[in-house]
């Protein structure tokens, strides 16, 4: 057995060109020659963004719906009819989005793609299928949130989103908000959001695939004119850390959730961003897993990322560790935050950081369905359609200059929100110190 004392260096980044871009109309598809799987998702802006308060959830509960049949098919025809064509559906919802992805054998495509937007235009929604979505949703939500977490990430979007509306609550909404779902409320969502005919994306070998079969499969029936996008929220970093306590009796540990407010998806600092939060602690080898887990082994793993969607995003810190440590967890976690903001990245980490996102953008484009998502970033973001190569390229070339600066510009150690979840009795005494504490009304 022979032992390594250094850890390797990164080989050199292989080629990699992102498939050809070809636009026809409101079908922006991309060329994956010999590929004989092809995916295709339906892009509609009927996102989460557009639910009413206090029936947060709906858009979720229409997508968990689709599947239950449409106005032509019961659910059981429609299950037979996907499978005859080899297809599988997966609707969503985002921030930015409703999707409805299908995919299927490249000769199977378009009918596939009908079938998608026959559960998208025209859904069966059965009050009692709907009821027993809905329900089957809330019962997920109230074992998920009986779990360390989901609190604490409700809380932080609250405190971070707090002047914004829908952005303040939770994106599938919580165990309240989806049981006051109606049936009502999911037609009227569908009614106002669905039947626009939105952007087809498309990967596959597009010379064995007619766009124009495509787009009339998935346009056919539909009317209206694009939603015009509206503008980014702003960055509001409150001046002055606060602390929010989300009590849970008799916790073995805390679960940490830090974090401010940063630009959406689009801003010109993403790529130097990225890279600054993997050096701080979006890699195994980042700073704060290094010092939280490997050096001081108060949790099993701790990181920190930029999160982004088009009209906001945020910067968070996100952990469990063990109750009787969380006050130093908490002091060493601001202290590699500050040392990041204040001091900037190495050469030596940030060469690590830069081969880890070339290399994790190449290993992530594989898939037809990958290709299709990564469509869709440019499409949400209005991004150019040399993005991905220009991306990776950025990536390899950022300086310790621009990854720094933009660390410097965008880390915010003293507006930091901390919210932590545990035995308040245990650990309000350690919370004292970081700033204005409350307790948290989730």
């Amino acid at each position: 057995m022979t032992l390594i004392t250094e850890r390797p260096l990164p080989g050199t980044a292989r080629p990699y060109t992102f498939p050809q871009i070809r636009r026809a109309g409101n079908v922006i598809a991309a060329h994956l020659p010999g590929q004989i799987l092809a995916s295709a998702v339906l892009l509609l802006d009927a996102s989460a963004a557009r639910e009413t308060e206090g029936r947060e959830g709906t858009a979720t509960v229409l997508a968990k719906s689709l599947e239950e049949g449409t106005k032509k098919r019961d659910s059981a025809a429609y299950a037979l009819a996907l499978e005859g064509l080899g297809a599988e559906l997966s609707p969503s919802v985002d921030w930015d989005t409703f999707r409805v992805g299908v995919s299927a054998p490249a000769p199977m495509l378009a009918d596939a793609v009908r079938l998608a937007a026959e559960a998208a235009r025209t859904p069966r929604l059965d009050p009692s299928d709907v009821a027993r979505v809905r329900d089957d949703e809330v019962t997920a939500l109230r074992m998920d949130w009986a779990q360390p977490g989901p609190r604490a990430d409700a809380a932080l979007r609250r405190d971070l989103f707090a002047a914004d509306g829908r952005y303040s609550r939770p994106l599938h909404g919580d165990p309240a908000s989806v049981a006051a779902v109606t049936v009502e409320d999911v037609l009227a969502f569908h009614e106002a959001w669905m039947l626009r005919p939105g952007v087809l994306l498309v990967a596959g070998d597009l010379d064995a695939l007619n766009l124009d079969a495509l787009a009339e499969a998935a346009f056919a029936g539909t009317s209206g004119d694009p939603l015009t996008p509206e503008g980014p929220l702003g960055v509001p970093v409150r001046q002055g850390r606060r602390t929010i306590l989300v009590d849970r009796p008799g916790s073995v540990q805390s679960t940490l959730r830090i974090g401010h407010r940063a630009p959406e998806r689009a801003t010109p600092d993403y790529v130097a961003m990225t890279l600054a939060a993997t050096v701080l602690g979006g890699a195994f080898t980042s700073r704060l897993n290094h010092l939280i887990r490997e050096v001081k082994g108060y949790t099993y793993g701790i990181r920190g990322s930029y999160g982004m969607t088009r009209r906001a995003g945020r910067f968070e810190v996100a952990a469990g560790v063990q109750t009787a440590v969380t006050g130093p967890a908490v002091a060493d976690t601001l202290g590699e935050i500050r040392r990041t903001q204040n001091e900037g990245v190495t050469e030596a980490e940030l060469e690590v950081a830069r081969s880890w996102r070339a290399g994790q953008l190449s290993v992530e484009m594989q898939t037809p369905g990958a290709i299709a998502g990564a469509l869709s970033t440019l499409v949400v973001h209005g991004l150019p359609d040399d993005y991905y190569e220009t991306l990776r390229r950025e990536y390899l070339e950022a300086t310790v200059e621009q990854v720094s600066e933009a660390a410097a510009r965008h880390l915010s150690v003293d507006g930091l929100t901390l919210v932590v979840e545990g035995d308040a009795a245990v650990i309000r005494d350690d919370l004292a110190e970081f700033g204005e504490l409350v307790d948290s009304e989730i």
